[in-house]
């Protein structure tokens, strides 16, 4: 039975060792709208439930008025009742044959929000929420044919709560590059945005910095919804304040710019020590010793 073992966290150089879960690039989505995105298995509806719970305790928890503009403190009440209900939450999920693989699982949801000390949410965050998806996936709550589902239900509408939480509370990107780096606080919709638009009969990488195109599209695609959320985050020229994307914006094809990326995730993400340091392993997601290089 899943469980057993505990979660324990493991200091990754890259050569000591290697963890089991693996994040899927290209994703089998060419020509789907967020809007008719699979399956309506009960698993997926409730886990767009559970990430419905979450935004309403946001409704429920206004920022506080402090001196700081950012960080708002508000955020940690929220976070304290996520951390109080996260196995419950997760347990409205997974069936009760399983529940011995409940608290490992809720781990990574608690640690897929931000963190809690310093208000910041970055790309380590959000990597925990594909593991968390990866266990469901590993204990059977979720199927291979789900996939279009756990990407364009499930993870779009966790996007949707991640940028309602970093709005509403200020939340600082941890970790970013500033300029230098694709995004503040995603990776991973860009990934499968990309995947996305490949073919596409008349939207071209290029098209991504075209305001016109992407308020008429935005709706139907992960990536435009993306580049939206950036835009109204930020200010000034798009080329400066989000260079690496500028530049992407250059690439002849999305299939080009979506093996770019995944490249970067991994060399940007997954073997950088300040994002995977704080990764947690245990039974479902174990870490293996590398026994050659």
């Amino acid at each position: 039975a899943p469980g057993g073992a505990g979660e324990r966290r493991a200091v990754y150089t890259g050569e000591e060792g290697r963890g089991d879960c693996r994040y899927p690039g290209r994703l089998l989505a060419r020509g789907r709208w967020l809007r008719a995105s699979g399956s309506r298995r009960q698993a997926i509806e409730k886990l767009v439930a559970l990430l419905n719970t979450l935004d309403r305790w946001i409704d429920e928890t206004p920022p506080v008025d402090q001196p700081s503009r950012f960080g708002n403190k508000a955020y940690r009440t929220w976070y304290a009742k996520l951390d109080q209900e996260a196995e419950n939450l997760v347990a409205t999920v997974v069936p009760a044959h399983l529940a011995a693989a409940v608290p490992e699982v809720a781990v990574y949801l608690k640690e897929s929000v931000g963190n809690s000390t310093r208000i910041d949410y970055g790309t380590g965050h959000e990597a925990a929420f594909a593991a968390f998806l990866c266990c469901l996936c590993k204990i059977g709550v979720l199927r291979v044919d789900d996939q279009i589902a756990i990407v364009f239900r499930v993870f779009n509408r966790y996007l949707e709560v991640m940028r309602k939480l970093q709005k509403t509370y200020r939340m600082e990107p941890a970790g970013s590059q500033g300029v230098w780096g694709l995004d503040d606080f995603q990776f991973l919709p860009f990934i499968w945005g990309s995947s996305q638009l490949i073919d596409h009969p008349y939207l071209e990488p290029r098209h991504f910095v075209d305001e016109k195109a992407v308020s008429e599209n935005h709706k139907d695609y992960m990536f435009l919804e993306c580049i939206l959320f950036i835009t109204e985050m930020k200010t000034g020229p798009f080329a400066e304040h989000s260079n690496q994307l500028w530049n992407i914006s250059a690439v002849p094809s999305w299939s080009k710019v979506n093996q770019g990326l995944i490249r970067m995730y991994k060399a940007e993400c997954l073997e950088k020590f300040p994002v995977i340091q704080h990764f947690k392993f245990g039974s479902l997601l174990p870490i293996h010793p590398v026994t050659s290089c």
